[in-house]
């Protein structure tokens, strides 16, 4: 029995990997709680200091298929420790930034380390785990993005607002190096796959001739988009608009990744069983939130409350559109992570410049709660063209040739399969 129980255990390296991806997560989102003091220092507008949640959001759409190719055939240990080095030295930079274009080239370096790490970690976590234990060892990974919204993040913008913007970075640095540290220590080596089982990019790329991949990556898109469009300027809607003083701004965020993590509880609890249900519903809940959200600006408890459920309706959807892409991307394992991915900081980036182009017309803050209300219902009306599509096909080009698919795959089209039949 102690041996069983021992093997059942996640190996330590899984939660090394974790604590990276927590450093990488804060550093991706923490502009939203320091976007005011670090505009003031650096002298530019609000917009302009939006823009840096883009670089960092264009980094990540280039990296993820870029590196997830290019590092096919490297040493998967030896990779993690350059990224996640190039990583935190983009951290350094950006805290000794001494203008607004330094600090912009940092973050898209520090980026293009994240995507590379996302894409070569997922790979360990999994290789050093059974069958069995995949989804655990995975949940662990994203549990630590989860963890930088609702702790990193908040703490990034106290930490900013009572020592400064620069601080925020050097304590990513510092998380960067914990993790690096841990890489080189407890994460084995392990082998790129052979034979058989070696990926082959030139069969991954052919996924983009399929028409569901490019709605599926269009509806991640313009959901990523909705939220970003908000959330990248949620500091000043609260302090400008909504009237709370600044010290509120790090419980909003918390409150916001609260509702995030619980969101991504309950999609991935209904979504297998439900995947279009879940957009349709978590989508359009969104777009109703943003709404809302744009009319009732002036009210502090209003926009408290609406930030809190924002984060739920929008993560609700998260698990559906990554399970949505692999389904329709099965045949292409290396790059149906990647794109879904890139898709969100698609989302990421066009989101933040949207928003500060509304911003920059003199719409005020709660303009980009109405933009991302359009952009949420971009995101229901792809989706619906997608299960129009899906309903007359009955089937995608994977599912036709289903003989060659996992089990796990047969699986998951069949659901979309029962599901599109109740609808009809």
């Amino acid at each position: 029995m102690p041996a069983q129980h021992d093997r059942a255990r996640l190996p330590i390296a899984v939660y090394v990997l974790g604590l990276s991806v927590f450093a990488l997560g804060t550093s991706e989102f923490m502009l939203s709680g320091i976007l005011q003091p670090l505009a003031r220092d650096l002298n530019v507008s609000i917009p302009q200091a939006g823009l840096l949640v883009s670089a960092f959001a264009i980094g990540m759409v280039i990296g993820a298929p870029v590196l997830a190719a290019a590092t096919l055939r490297l040493p998967r240990r030896t990779t993690l420790i350059a990224l996640l080095a190039v990583f935190g030295l983009g951290q350094v930079a950006g805290a000794l930034a001494p203008s607004y274009g330094v600090l912009f080239i940092s973050r898209i370096v520090s980026a293009l380390a994240c995507a590379g790490f996302w894409a070569v970690g997922a790979a360990v976590a999994v290789s050093l785990v059974p069958v069995t234990s995949r989804a655990r060892a995975m949940a662990v990974m994203v549990g630590g993005l989860s963890i930088a919204n609702i702790a990193g993040v908040p703490a990034g913008a106290l930490l900013g607002q009572h020592a400064g913007w620069r601080a925020a970075f050097w304590a990513v640095a510092g998380l960067a190096a914990i993790g690096l540290l841990g890489v080189v220590a407890l994460v084995p080596r392990t082998a790129v796959p052979t034979g058989e089982d070696r990926p082959q990019l030139r069969r991954e790329l052919a996924i983009y001739k399929d028409k569901q991949v490019w709605l599926a990556l269009t509806a991640t898109a313009l959901n990523g988009a909705a939220v970003f469009a908000l959330f990248s300027y949620l500091s000043p809607l609260l302090t400008d608009t909504a009237g709370l003083a600044e010290s509120w701004v790090p419980t909003v965020l918390a409150l916001f990744g609260v509702g995030a993590l619980t969101g991504t509880f309950i999609g991935g609890r209904i979504a297998d069983a439900h995947l279009f249900g879940t957009l349709f519903g978590g989508i359009a809940a969104s777009t109703a939130v943003l709404a809302v959200l744009a009319l009732t600006a002036h009210s502090p408890a209003a926009t408290i409350a609406l930030s809190l459920m924002l984060g739920v309706t929008a993560f609700t959807t998260a698990p559906a559109l990554n399970a949505r892409m692999f389904n329709v991307a099965n045949a292409a394992p290396t790059l149906a992570g990647a794109t879904t991915t890139a898709a969100f900081n698609i989302g990421n980036t066009l989101g933040p410049w949207l928003g500060g182009l509304a911003i920059g017309a003199g719409w005020g803050y709660p303009s980009v709660a109405w933009t991302g209300a359009a952009l949420a219902a971009g995101a229901v009306i792809t989706t619906a063209f997608a299960f129009r599509l899906h309903r007359t096909t009955n089937h995608s080009r994977l599912i036709a040739s289903s003989a060659t698919a996992t089990p796990i795959a047969k699986e998951t089209e069949t659901a979309d399969a029962k599901e599109a039949a109740g609808h009809h």
